[in-house]
């Protein structure tokens, strides 16, 4: 039905076309130039001496109605072609200061230059019609496009967000339901380790479920411009200790050099996009190996920039790739279980909130390495 309704709409526009086929400024340019430029052509003419020249006359006031159609369209061009027509016979016809015509000829050459004037006005406001409905029809296309291509991109969103509704969401749902259904069957007697197994399991589906959820919520506030930026000068190692503060899995190797530099950023913004940084490289690091941090600077010393690099060893990914990681609900390899693929569409988003940004590149000896680029504080 959305559709359907952009598209009644669009042709609706399309049909009805402009209301007026030139600006109305125009239009009034056009009544200026016949009111002021007639009779000042008409004083020009008369003082050169020209009256009794006839059809050379009638050239130069034809020039004029022109001009005047051009600028002003139909109506203009009328009205200077019958005030030309009055000027000419006038001023310029014998007898003179009357608006009889005495010789044939020059009554025929004054009726075929308010003709040819009429003509010159329609041809041109003709013109300028098509012209606006050209231009009309050019911007309808142009915005039946964009709308097309807004419908196509939200039916993509949803059909992820659903494919993953369908999946990520419901997992820890079932898990949390079995865990609570199990403990709560009388029949059944549970030991202590038994028991703190299925509390864990029901504590970790909650754990799981409010970070998709905290996932969709943080998307879509990026989607929508509405994420709040503080940005304050902020040590980075400060940022990696909170981050790994609260870290599970392997263990993260740190670089940081002395002095500690500090970044103007958004310091719980930042923790967020480095933990999904991080939380990438562990899934995709060797259990030989281990992920690291490395911080460097670099540029001037009154505008440098401060790099936090996040490095696993794994397979890698194709740079043909790279881009393709960011987009939402996509994950490294669209095969790796959990999560709904937010995380480096989440981690961009929050970084570039910051006026920073996300580079991927190949590790040496294998794997991927993200680097956020990040104003140094001053």
């Amino acid at each position: 039905m959305e559709r359907w309704a952009a598209a009644v709409d669009v042709l609706r526009r399309r049909e009805s076309g402009p209301a007026t086929a030139l600006p109305r400024r125009r239009q009034l340019m056009g009544l200026g130039l016949c009111v002021v430029g007639l009779p000042l052509l008409t004083l020009a003419t008369v003082a050169a001496g020209l009256p009794g020249r006839g059809e050379s006359i009638l050239l130069v006031y034809l020039l004029a109605v022109v001009i005047i159609a051009v600028v002003g369209g139909l109506l203009p061009g009328v009205l200077a072609g019958v005030g030309g027509f009055f000027a000419a016979n006038w001023f310029h016809t014998p007898p003179y200061a009357t608006l009889t015509v005495e010789q044939p000829q020059a009554f025929v050459d004054l009726v075929v230059f308010v003709l040819v004037a009429v003509i010159v006005s329609v041809v041109v406001e003709a013109g300028a019609r098509d012209r606006a409905r050209a231009e009309h029809g050019r911007l309808a296309t142009a915005r039946e496009a964009a709308r097309a291509e807004q419908l196509a991109e939200t039916d993509r969103v949803r059909s992820a967000l659903l494919t993953a509704v369908s999946h990520d969401l419901r997992t820890p749902i079932a898990g949390i339901k079995a865990a609570a259904s199990g403990l709560r069957q009388e029949d059944v007697e549970w030991q202590p380790a038994e028991e703190a197994e299925l509390l864990a399991a029901i504590e970790d589906g909650a754990d799981r479920l409010a970070q998709l959820v905290d996932d969709l919520l943080a998307m879509s506030r990026i989607q929508v411009g509405a994420l709040s930026v503080h940005s304050r000068p902020v040590p980075v190692d400060e940022v990696i200790d909170r981050v790994l503060a609260g870290w599970v899995g392997p263990s993260v190797t740190v670089r940081v050099p002395d002095p500690v530099p500090e970044v103007l950023a958004d310091g719980p913004l930042l923790e967020r996009a480095l933990a999904n940084l991080l939380d990438n490289a562990r899934r995709f690091t060797p259990a030989d190996h281990h992920p690291e941090v490395r911080v460097t600077r670099s540029g001037a010393a009154d505008s440098g920039v401060i790099s936090l690099s996040v490095v696993d060893h794994g397979p890698g990914a194709s740079p043909t790739r790279w881009e393709h990681m960011f987009a939402p609900f996509q994950r490294l390899d669209d095969t790796t279980p959990g999560g709904l693929g937010l995380g480096l569409a989440i981690a961009r988003g929050l970084v570039e909130a910051m006026g920073g940004t996300i580079t991927p590149e190949a590790t040496p000896g294998g794997g991927l390495t993200m680097r956020i680029e990040l104003a140094e504080a001053p």
